[in-house]
């Protein structure tokens, strides 16, 4: 056989994906698509993973990706990119809202639809012919997918599909965001050249442009930290970690930066745990008007604050809308000093070129906080402040007040959490993976203390409900040989989206522990963002009629989705000893509980909210 007849599209496109790095790929079967996963099975180790939803395939491909980057190193082609693969149309538009979420998020996916043949198409132009899922627009799912992603390739040609799957892919690992591949279902056994080396990540050029806006930017930073901290005698700057150092894979650089400083910082909602939160120095998530009150008097009580790869979104600077002069921002390849701007900075060389100037400015640790200066002089894993936190925290097996609330429930897992944890300071690590869905689930689960670097995954800006569903998928599968078990926070209106992804769960013999915050069957986020003085008793006991969902018995899930031969435990809890109980049994690996998924129906008033949130009540309902 010559080279071009050992090798066809589909063998091409498997093999690439093989090469990335990609372990797994998800996704809903149709006639266009069967060749190439029958190819993809014959050729490559790559295995597919067959979900209910074209939804719940991208939510695991998106959190695959976020795991397998937080996990691997570029060595050996492992990228830390996920996949998902429909088919034309009616699959690719139901996989529409996750590749947007990634788009927003800066999560590389590879997005792979299976269309109609080549004939098929000229069928149509000759005669009108439509066949399964055609529109009449031949271009309809490319001009969509051209919205959120940063290459779109319609593939008809065999002879041009190696060209076109490699630059599509390059893109993908460049830009660190989702990219579309629309493969006509003809191509995939068509001949093609074989595959010329691996693919890499092509970085931009660093010209002497750059390097001036680098240094500009640096200055103008040191200048802002200098100006403001004079005005303030006493008070030091506070670092904000954000998203990018988790998508570029700066922790290492961050980590350097905290310690060559000592300035203390805090994270947003969707960099938690991008370090360990053992990390000395560390002061909390900040999340505007919702962050813990002592986290936001940590922060607002700064001189100034240095946000690095942070986004502003609502979720990150809740109730808060302008940031002020007293800002630095260094974030989507530029950074904006007070009012000043500085274009086309990449944060990876802002990070550690700031490092060296604050220190030759102020010298090592001369901008720590008191707690931190403490921590390093007594060689402390963690400072006095933090420790003193973690001390605080009930054990698992306290007795709580009873019943649940949304906040003693998460004090209550943040001491299971703790419990569970082995080892001490940047160190320590935990068997979970918390993952954690929008609306009240996210706010309540912000302040859990992970010890253990990218222990925790949020959609943050994004928000679709149900992610964390689908996306518990994903987790377990990137994490199957670090044994780490999924333990999902959602609540029942986001669940009701996704929940058909628990079949995957136990088809894939993965074990998550899945909450299902019950607020007695209704859309408590909703409520609050829009009459939160439903909360404060200024109105009717009944709920706004739209927000109320229909009740479920969830824990009888269970019973549908598992088997005798594959097993799945669901419960119902009130109270804290409940919990307290079944806790104990997750912590025991010997309990026949942890034989498979494991779903919890927490109940809850349907009054009770988030005390974080407590800010929108008193702006909206005065006295």
């Amino acid at each position: 056989m010559t080279s071009t007849e050992q090798w066809n599209v589909g063998r091409y496109l498997a093999t690439r994906l093989e090469q990335l790095g990609i372990t797994h790929l998800f996704g809903v079967p149709g006639d266009h698509l069967g060749p190439f996963l029958t190819i993809m099975q014959d050729n490559t180790e790559v295995k597919w993973v067959g979900t209910p939803t074209e939804t719940g395939a991208g939510y695991a491909a998106d959190a695959y990706a976020r795991a397998r980057a937080a996990d691997v190193t570029p060595a050996d082609g492992e990228q830390g990119i996920g996949a998902v693969a429909v088919t034309y149309s009616v699959g690719s538009f139901n996989l529409l809202n996750p590749i947007g979420g990634a788009y927003v998020e800066y999560v590389p996916l590879i997005a792979i639809t299976a269309a109609p043949s080549y004939e098929q198409w000229l069928n149509y132009q000759a005669v009108g012919l439509l066949t399964s899922h055609m529109s009449q627009r031949r271009e309809s799912n490319l001009d969509v997918y051209r919205q959120v992603t940063v290459d779109a390739q319609v593939i008809s040609n065999a002879a041009l599909a190696p060209a076109q799957i490699d630059t599509a892919l390059t893109a993908c690992l460049s830009e660190r965001r989702p990219v579309y591949l629309e493969v006509m279902d003809d191509l995939w056994k068509a001949p093609c050249e074989a595959p010329q080396g691996r693919l890499e990540r092509r970085v931009r050029p660093f010209t002497s442009r750059n390097r001036d806006m680098l240094k500009d930017a640096v200055k103008a930073t040191v200048e802002l930290i200098t100006h403001f901290k004079n005005q303030h005698p006493g008070k030091n700057p506070i670092l904000w970690a954000g998203e990018e150092v988790d998508r570029y894979r700066l922790a290492e650089e961050f980590t350097t930066l905290v310690a060559d400083t000592g300035i203390p910082f805090c994270t947003t909602i969707g960099a938690k745990s991008v370090v360990s939160e053992n990390t000395p120095g560390f002061s909390g998530v900040y999340n505007g008007k919702a962050s813990d009150p002592d986290v936001h008097a940590a922060f607002k009580g700064a001189c100034c604050r240095i946000g690095l790869g942070t986004w502003s979104t609502s979720k990150n600077l809740a109730g808060t809308k302008t940031i002020g002069p007293d800002w630095v921002v260094a974030a989507r390849d530029g950074v904006s000093v007070g009012t000043s701007y500085f274009p086309d900075v990449q944060l990876a060389r802002f990070i550690p070129e700031l490092g060296k100037a604050l220190t030759q400015s102020f010298g090592p640790r001369e901008l720590a906080s008191d707690a931190f200066a403490q921590a390093h002089d007594q060689g402390l894993d963690v400072p006095e402040s933090t420790a003193a936190y973690l001390a605080g925290l009930s054990s698992a097996d306290q007795a709580m007040p009873s019943p649940l609330t949304y906040d003693t429930f998460f004090e209550h897992m943040s001491a299971f959490l703790r419990d569970e944890t082995t080892g001490s300071g940047t160190s320590a690590t935990t068997p979970y993976t918390v993952i954690s869905d929008a609306a009240f689930a996210l706010i309540g689960s912000m302040n859990l203390h992970m010890p253990e670097r990218a222990s925790y995954i949020a959609q943050n800006s994004w928000l679709s409900i149900g992610y964390a569903v689908g996306a518990t998928t994903g987790i377990a599968l990137a994490r199957q040989e670090q044994e780490k078990r999924p333990v999902v926070f959602v609540g029942d209106g986001s669940f009701q989206e996704t929940c058909q992804e628990l079949s995957t769960h136990v088809r894939q013999l993965i074990n998550p522990v899945v909450f299902v915050l019950d607020n007695e069957g209704f859309y408590g986020i909703e409520q609050m963002l829009i009459n939160p003085c439903y909360y404060k008793g200024r109105t009717s006991d009944g709920a706004d009629f739209y927000n109320v969902l229909h009740p479920w018995n969830y824990d009888r899930l269970a019973e549908v989705f598992g088997s005798e031969k594959t097993p799945m435990y669901g419960e119902q809890i009130h109270t804290h000893g409940q919990l307290a109980g079944l806790l104990n049994r997750i912590a025991n690996p010997e309990d026949r509980i942890n034989d498979g998924p494991i779903l919890i129906q927490v109940k809850l008033d349907r009054h009770d909210y988030p005390k974080a949130m407590t800010y929108k009540i008193k702006e909206k309902c005065p006295d």
